[in-house]
Formats: structure tokens, C-alpha cells, sequence
């Protein structure tokens, strides 16, 4: 546990993790094929140094993949079991709207400047906290299952989010579900709200997949290579986090998922 540390300053040059505004991070061992997260107040940034013209020479492929990340920290606040958390859920849908313009924009126009700023800004508020308290969230549900992919098959996060994202959330559409994603496609996705809140969630789950595509990120697992030789026990390691998710997941739900986005 980290009780203290250096007084911590950051310049961010990606638009991603959101590390610039929150006190986590992420420590991987490709010989122990482990991808654990931590945090602690004390590495908490005591300032942060954002200028969009610092990413401007982020590669399309990981400025897209920093999207996708950016959206899924969101999304692990926004789907949650609370049904008063208006403000939260309206800060959330800005945020993904925000992806949803400016992010091809940035991506086929690097050295667009308003693009790569509301990025940035989205960046730092989708993971500081603000879309989360009130929010009642326990461990996030997405996160957990592409930490045990990298960490076996070393993905790039975003791309393995990408996969991981629609695949997951077709899986737990359910009747305690389906109201939540027929929130998110007619306030996200501009979706018909007379419609069948089933047809709304799956229209609106097969947009994120079809945006994500639109990024040029892959839509399975087969695309980066990836078999099943380590699902299993990816699912094992993962149960003790997504059983407190939005949607509580044991390992042979996991494994599931990971089978449907392969």
C-alpha cells in the first residue's frame, strides 16, 4: 500500500488514462503475466500540465485507442444500479458525446487544435471522480477483463476495450439492464425513445461497436491473434472484481465473454 511518495507533476501527452487528475495507476509483469492497479492520495498529481498542442504527434492508432479508453471509464461510471444519479448520468453523456465528435476529428486531423483540447478536458474528467460519487460504483466491470487480456496477450488497453466493451454489454442486457441502455442510445445515440427499449439498447450497442470500428479498432479477438488457450484462467483471476461490478460476473461469465468477442 502506498503511504507516501514524491510530490508527483505530470505533463500529459496522451489523452487517455486520465492519470494527470486522479491518484491511480497501473503496474504490469509480462513474466508473471500480471496487470494489477493501484492508488493512493499520496501520488496524487500536485499539478498537471495540459497542452493539446503536446499530442498532436499521438499516432492515429493510439489517439483512437485513447478514446475507446476514455469512453469505457465513463461507461464504468455511467452503467451503475442507481436511478437518481441525474447529474452524474448527464455529465457521462456529455463526456461520450464529446468522444463521439471530436475523437474521429482528432484522429484524421491531429493538428486540430479544439479537437485534441475537449479531448483532453474529457480525458481528466471521465476518471477524477466527479462522474463517479453518488454513483454507488464498485469495482468497474470492463477494466478487470482487459487487465487479465494484457496481461496475457500484451493488447494495447484501448484495443482490447474495444473488443471487450460491446461484447460485454450484450452479454448482461437483461430486464434489470435494459432501461439503463435505452437511456444511453436515445440521450448518446439520439435514438427513437417510442421505440422498444430492447431494440433501443441493441441499436445502441451495436453504434459503440460500429463507432469503434469507424476508429479502425478491431472488433474480436481473433483480428489480434488472440486464441483461447488462457481464458480460463484469465476468468479465474478476474472473479474477485467483476462479482462486484455493475453486473456482478463470475469467472465462467467472464470466460463467456471473452468466447462471444472472440
Amino acid at each position: 500500500k502506498i503511504q507516501t511518495a514524491l510530490p508527483v507533476v505530470t505533463v500529459l501527452t496522451n489523452s487517455a488514462t486520465g492519470s494527470e487528475m486522479n491518484g491511480g495507476a497501473v503496474i504490469a509483469n509480462p513474466a508473471s503475466k500480471q496487470k494489477l492497479g493501484t492508488g493512493s492520495i499520496a501520488i496524487l498529481p500536485r499539478f498537471s500540465i495540459l497542452d493539446p498542442e503536446y499530442t498532436m504527434t499521438v499516432p492515429g492508432h493510439l489517439t483512437a485507442a485513447g478514446v475507446v479508453d476514455i469512453m469505457s471509464h465513463t461507461f464504468e461510471n455511467y452503467f451503475t444500479p442507481v436511478t437518481g444519479g441525474y447529474v452524474q448520468a448527464r455529465i457521462c453523456e456529455a463526456l461520450l458525446l464529446t468522444c463521439i465528435k471530436y475523437g474521429p476529428l482528432a484522429c484524421n486531423f491531429p493538428e486540430n487544435y479544439e479537437a485534441r483540447a475537449n479531448l483532453m478536458w474529457t480525458s481528466s474528467l471521465a476518471i477524477n471522480g466527479l462522474c463517479k460519487w453518488g454513483q454507488q460504483v464498485g469495482w468497474w466491470s470492463v477494466h478487470p477483463l482487459e487487465q487479465e487480456l494484457a496481461a496475457f496477450y500484451d493488447t494495447t488497453h484501448g484495443v482490447g476495450l474495444a473488443i471487450l466493451t460491446p461484447a460485454w454489454m450484450r452479454y448482461i442486457l437483461n430486464d434489470s439492464t435494459v432501461h439503463k441502455f435505452a437511456e444511453y442510445g436515445v440521450n448518446v445515440w439520439g435514438i427513437d425513445k417510442t421505440k422498444d427499449p430492447y431494440d433501443i439498447a441493441g441499436l445502441a450497442i451495436d453504434k459503440t461497436e460500429d463507432f469503434f470500428k469507424s476508429l479502425n479498432m478491431p472488433a474480436k479477438l481473433s483480428e489480434l491473434g488472440i486464441d483461447d488457450e488462457h481464458f480460463a484462467e484469465m476468468g479465474k483471476r478476474v472473479e474477485s472484481r467483476t462479482l462486484q461490478g455493475f453486473v456482478p460476473l463470475t469467472a465462467e461469465d467472464a470466460v463467456r465473454i471473452y468466447y462471444s468477442a472472440l
